[in-house]
């Protein structure tokens, strides 16, 4: 199938591994060209070469007021024009309520929740039509995740920001879309494993309870990811979709 993503020209934020790696993969694989940001530079460098020749690498970071316009700037000085974004972060530290400080609720607003909302309000403003706006959030945006109390109080505010997006830039014609991951097997979901003592065992309980019995891969994610960013995807806004293997039980 073709989808339509030759020479379109996408930001990935957080995309120097995990979910947001996977997702620039799978978009230069099916032909776009692709702006790839982390907080390191090296790192980010490094996950702009292994992508190749469609990717470049700039190094930002999502809490820096500044991060959104440069990195729009950027997209279309590299590649002549700008498509879209998706907007992925880094998990905030795992806690519970009890526990969890201002300190950390603070960064963790700044870089997952605000960081967000900025970069997809300087997206929208240059947007034209067939653009689209993408969100990495959460299966707790339906269901808290124990001890995870940060992104429980965050993903689902951030999902509540982007329906409301969707519904007023949809007369513009561009599209707001979120992704809710569940167990992907990387390496953020591996060291919440492990928080457990028993890393092996917390798999296997997960697993027990995925319908599909496994663990979805990054590239399983990436591929819905570069689906739903595509224009393939031309009539679907507003949807939180989940990737999650069926863990979530509810329509």
């Amino acid at each position: 199938m073709d989808l339509g993503l030759k020479d379109r020209v996408y930001i990935v934020t957080g995309a120097t591994r995990g979910l947001g790696f996977a997702s620039a993969r799978e978009l230069v694989a099916d032909g776009a060209k692709v702006l790839v940001t982390g907080r390191d530079e090296k790192r980010t460098a490094d996950a702009a070469a292994e992508l190749g020749p469609n990717a470049v690498g700039a190094a930002a970071d999502n809490a820096d007021p500044a991060a959104a316009g440069q990195l729009i700037a950027t997209a279309r000085e590299r590649f002549g024009r700008f498509d879209g974004i998706l907007i992925s972060v880094g998990g905030p530290v795992p806690g519970f309520a009890v526990d969890s400080t201002d300190e950390q609720w603070s960064a963790a607003f700044e870089s997952v929740f605000l960081g967000a909302v900025r970069l997809a309000r300087a997206a929208a403003a240059v947007l034209g039509e067939g653009g689209v706006i993408g969100f990495v959030l959460s299966g707790s945006v339906h269901e808290p995740i124990p001890g995870l109390t940060i992104s429980n109080g965050l993903r689902p505010g951030l999902a509540g920001f982007a329906k409301s997006l969707s519904v007023e830039l949809g007369p513009r014609g561009i599209r707001v879309v979120g992704l809710l991951p569940a167990r992907i097997d990387t390496d953020r979901v591996r060291e919440l494993d492990a928080l457990s003592g028993d890393a092996a065992s917390a798999r296997a309980g997960n697993e027990s309870r995925i319908p599909l019995r496994r663990y979805g891969s990054p590239q399983e994610f990436g591929r819905t990811a570069a689906f739903l960013l595509s224009p393939a995807a031309s009539y679907l806004t507003g949807v939180m979709l989940p990737v999650d293997g069926g863990s979530r039980h509810g329509f």
